[in-house]
């Protein structure tokens, strides 16, 4: 179902945090989830199509069983690791040339361990890296920062708990001298800024209570990485919970808007282009079915704007929780259901521009590269579509085993984590 409302005013523009980021850094380093600018946008060409012994350059397997996607700063490329019973939480840092391990460190050996959701794993957040210091984070169980010069652990924190129930998978995002953590589970939900070089407190932000209240206690947890957008000069942190997605200050935690729209156990982060805001609720019942809404919202305002800036929505009816983030590029939406429908949808009006059914589950979030989309799937299937209005596979591929976590693109090297191995695959 969509409703229709005027397009946003020509000269309102949102910006995301790091605009001012010349465009090479994220030619040169990939530094959270969906990248260094949050955006799922490569910006680096001459990636190879053709994923095979030709253009591998190397492929080491990575112990145990993680989730969480690779980062890249320089000649390292650091991923999280865990023990499928989540009693040893690693952290493994591999050269970017060689494929070679560098550091394997047992980050954490938690005393206890909530259980989690059969397809997740306890090392599903993605680490965010910077010179000198890379940050890893595994929810509850703890989260630590590592000078990435020596492999040394600089600080660690055990003490923000939530009870996530189906497993950590809320991932770290760097803001100027913070580092922002989610911790959204059925007990408690809040956000903790903390000083990136110490691990101390700068704020705290609980969610507010009263949205939640009309959802059954399954139903309150979150799972997702928010967003930092700048609208009219001023940076937002946009974070889009269970039952209400807010934009708070990121300097002090407070309260700037938020949008009602009560849902269960929201997962993929938000998305922004050309001043406009997108996100997917989490499921609903409706009649009986399972569906999702994506939301399109004006971000520019105060209070609760739920009656006021909403743009569009979209309704689809889902089979499972939404997992993977859409991607935006052009004024196009690219995002795949959990019905194995792929689609392409106007995100000026949220009309479905193209769809087309797939085989498999894709819960790895969509990256744009060169003019193309490349998915990928938990049978490990790599499918590259050009971007545009009009289905057209560009190529078809198949890794050794199943693929959840994004990929890093970068340097005319595709970076990826599949269920066994890490790859890099490239022309140089």
């Amino acid at each position: 179902m969509n409703l229709k409302h005027p397009l946003l005013p020509a000269f309102f523009v949102v910006v995301f945090l790091f605009a001012f980021i010349n465009a090479s850094s994220q030619v040169m380093n990939w530094t959270q989830f969906r990248g260094s600018n949050l955006n799922g946008i490569a910006v680096t060409k001459n990636v190879p199509l053709k994923l095979d012994s030709t253009n591998i350059k190397w492929k080491t397997k990575i112990h145990d069983e993680g989730y969480s996607s690779p980062v890249v700063y320089d000649n390292q490329i650091w991923v999280t690791s865990a023990k499928p019973d989540g009693k040893e939480l690693y952290a493994v840092c591999i050269d970017f040339q060689t494929g070679k391990i560098i550091y394997d460190i047992k980050v954490f050996t938690p005393d206890k361990v909530e259980g989690k959701h059969s397809i997740n794993t306890y090392a599903s957040p993605t680490p965010c890296i910077e010179k000198g210091f890379v940050y890893v984070h595994y929810g509850s169980n703890g989260t630590a920062c590592i000078n990435t010069l020596n492999g040394s652990i600089v600080w660690k924190r055990t003490d923000f708990k939530c009870k996530h129930v189906q497993g950590p998978a809320s991932s770290p995002v760097i803001y100027k001298n913070l580092l922002i953590l989610h911790f959204e589970g059925v007990d408690v939900r809040y956000i903790v800024a903390l000083d990136k070089s110490n691990g101390n407190l700068i704020w705290k932000t609980d969610r507010p209570e009263e949205p939640y209240k009309a959802l059954p206690e399954i139903g309150r947890k979150a799972y997702i990485t928010p967003l930092i957008i700048n609208v009219k000069g001023r940076d937002l942190l946009i974070s889009n919970g269970s039952a209400v997605c807010i934009a708070y200050d990121p300097s002090t935690g407070k309260e700037i808007w938020r949008v009602v729209d009560g849902a269960e156990s929201t997962i993929a982060m938000p998305v922004s282009e050309k001043g406009i805001l997108y996100w997917y609720t989490g499921f609903k019942e409706d009649g009986g079915k399972k569906t999702t809404e994506l939301v399109a919202v004006n971000p520019d305002g105060k209070g609760d704007i739920t009656a006021t800036n909403i743009i569009w929505k979209k309704r689809e009816e889902l089979s499972r929780n939404q997992c993977l983030t859409p991607v935006i590029k052009d004024g196009l939406i690219y995002t795949v259901n959990t019905r194995n429908i792929m689609m392409c949808i106007d995100a000026a009006t949220g009309e479905e521009v193209w769809s087309k059914h797939v085989t498999s589950n894709y819960d790895a979030s969509p990256i744009y590269v060169d003019g193309n989309i490349w998915f990928f799937s938990v049978k490990g299937e790599v499918l590259v579509i050009k971007a545009g209005r009009k289905y057209e596979v560009v190529a078809q591929n198949q890794m050794d085993s199943g693929i959840w976590a994004t990929p890093a693109i970068l340097r005319n090297s595709l970076i990826m984590r599949t269920q066994k191995y890490l790859y890099r695959i490239g022309r140089e």
